[in-house]
């Protein structure tokens, strides 16, 4: 017994090597930690239980069969973070340079089978040159293998994914269908077609970190939803990211303790400026709503005329969306509504309420924006927010303008609450531009056009430049004092707290994507 527990230890030690001490010194001097140190670091001392330590590939062409790893380029298995329990893969870059093999893949799709029975999240570490093209089409089969279950968790569990590494060709669409990817700087990148194909293809110059790194996939392809300066850092984020969420889609996200005590924060009487084109900082207006640094931006690079991220409200998780007027005046387009949409959809699958903060002059006009689908992007919000059955709140602050004031959770497609600060404004459009349509003639047959369009503008603000015709028709439900908000607020989300809303029957809704 003896020997064969000697045999035992042995080929263990073996997998916990990876690809060797020379090839971990080499993932050191990139400044990455090695696939095991990343499970270690993400999970709670010693609650790691690995599955598959001993799993080799079955390859025999090129020469494979002389090159051997136990646990074949990937850890797998479970433990717990924060207590709460987790099933987590790691790709390891030093065997193979992490390719993806059949054997592989099947050690991915088992972790990721149990954490959709045990109804917990799924931790993707990812480290990856690719597919293993010793193995041509069973190593894409793997990566199908992947893909499908990514999508079959969908909604039922959370699935984060952190790009540690390169991350090309089609390992790219696995973290792509999860629900949140966070990026390292400077040591990761993501594309489909690598920097070498792209010149020849388009005669296009570009460095991998420009073609999709960190910063790139932040900032203009919205593809990463955080970015972390080191390894520790990211996985770091991770346990962050996971604080605000539910183990899976039947459950509500933990309730931290909570005393309420002194909730006016007269902070907010301050931040809405008097003149009405000026800016300001929505930030400003959701930290005096939340609780005390619990604010955690999602997409805090991308589309940064609005603003998505998780906090807590009375010790609850919730989501918010909100228009950033520091940014194109807090415009919807494209970019910001696609980002909301998103979000808004991932909160609503498992069960964190959403607040709105609105302060929105429409959408942003331009051939670039029809013509790049402004009108089935800005429906994806638009869509996002009816489908959502979760509490949802509004607030409007300033500007509430045409057809935006409709898709930012407007009364109309199913808020539960809406109110207004008395410096809203709901109208179709802004004053000077609704005087000159409508007084056209009288402005340009005056002696003084443009003292008559000063005193049309006049008017027209005094009648429609505050939120009190909305509230005469019911759309809002209540003006309140920018002071009073959060105390507002922490009462209406204890009221919903346990509302519950079944849509209509059908196989699933078709979402303008």
């Amino acid at each position: 017994m003896s020997s064969r527990i000697k045999d035992l230890n042995d080929k263990l030690a073996q997998a916990y090597l990876g690809g060797g001490p020379e090839r971990i010194e080499k993932q050191h001097q990139k400044k990455k930690l090695t696939a095991r140190e990343r499970v270690a670091y993400l999970l709670d001392n010693g609650s790691f239980e690995e599955i598959g330590a001993l799993v080799i590939h079955r390859t025999k062409d090129f020469g494979m069969e002389k090159q051997q790893y136990y646990g074949d380029g990937v850890v797998t298995g479970y433990g717990t973070i924060n207590g709460r329990p987790v099933y987590v893969f790691a790709q390891d870059f030093t065997v193979f340079g992490g390719a993806l093999s059949e054997t592989h893949a099947e050690k991915i799709c088992k972790i990721m089978d149990l954490a959709v029975k045990s109804g917990v999240p799924v931790i993707g570490l990812n480290d990856s040159g690719g597919a293993r093209i010793q193995e041509g089409v069973r190593s894409l089969g793997g990566y199908a293998d992947i893909f499908h279950r990514n999508v079959q968790a969908s909604g039922v569990i959370p699935q984060i994914s952190a790009i540690m590494g390169p991350c090309a060709g089609g390992a790219v669409y696995s973290p792509a269908i999860t629900d949140f990817t966070i990026m390292v700087e400077d040591t990761s990148y993501m594309f489909v077609t690598g920097p070498n194909v792209v010149k020849t293809v388009t005669n296009e110059n570009v460095t991998s970190e420009e073609l999709g790194g960190a910063s790139a996939h932040a900032s203009k392809s919205g593809v990463a939803h955080i970015t972390s300066s080191n390894d520790a850092e990211c996985l770091d984020d991770i346990k962050k990211l996971l604080d605000y969420l539910p183990q899976n889609h039947g459950e509500k996200p933990l309730k931290l303790p909570f005393e309420p005590g002194d909730e006016i924060r007269d902070s907010l009487l301050s931040i809405i400026p008097d003149q009405p084109n000026k800016p300001y900082d929505m930030h400003e207006v959701i930290s005096g709503i939340i609780d005390k640094d619990s604010f955690y931006e999602i997409h805090k690079d991308y589309a940064k005329n609005i603003i998505t991220g998780f906090a807590r409200l009375g010790g609850r998780s919730i989501g918010i969306v909100a228009n950033q007027p520091m940014f194109l005046a807090g415009v919807l387009d494209v970019n910001s509504s696609k980002k909301a949409a998103r979000f808004v959809r991932f909160c609503d699958s498992f069960n964190i309420p959403l607040l709105v903060l609105v302060d929105v002059p429409g959408f942003l006009p331009g051939t670039d924006q029809e013509w790049n689908g402004i009108i089935s992007n800005g429906a994806k919000l638009l869509y996002a927010l009816s489908e959502a059955t979760v509490p949802k709140i509004t607030v409007i602050t300033r500007k509430a303008y045409g057809g935006a004031y409709d898709v930012m959770n407007s009364k109309h497609i199913g808020a539960d609450m809406n109110f207004a600060w008395p410096s809203a404004e709901i109208a179709v459009m802004g004053a000077k531009g609704a005087a000159e349509i409508i007084f056209k003639k009288e402005i340009s047959d005056a002696e003084d056009p443009d003292a008559k369009l000063k005193e049309k503008e006049t008017e027209y603000a005094e009648l429609f430049a505050n939120p009190y015709i909305a509230a005469n028709r019911g759309f809002i439900d209540e003006v309140i004092l920018p002071q009073y908000t959060r105390r507002k607020l922490l009462k209406v989300f204890a009221m919903l707290e346990n509302k519950q809303m079944q849509g209509p029957k059908r196989k699933h809704g078709n979402i303008p994507l």
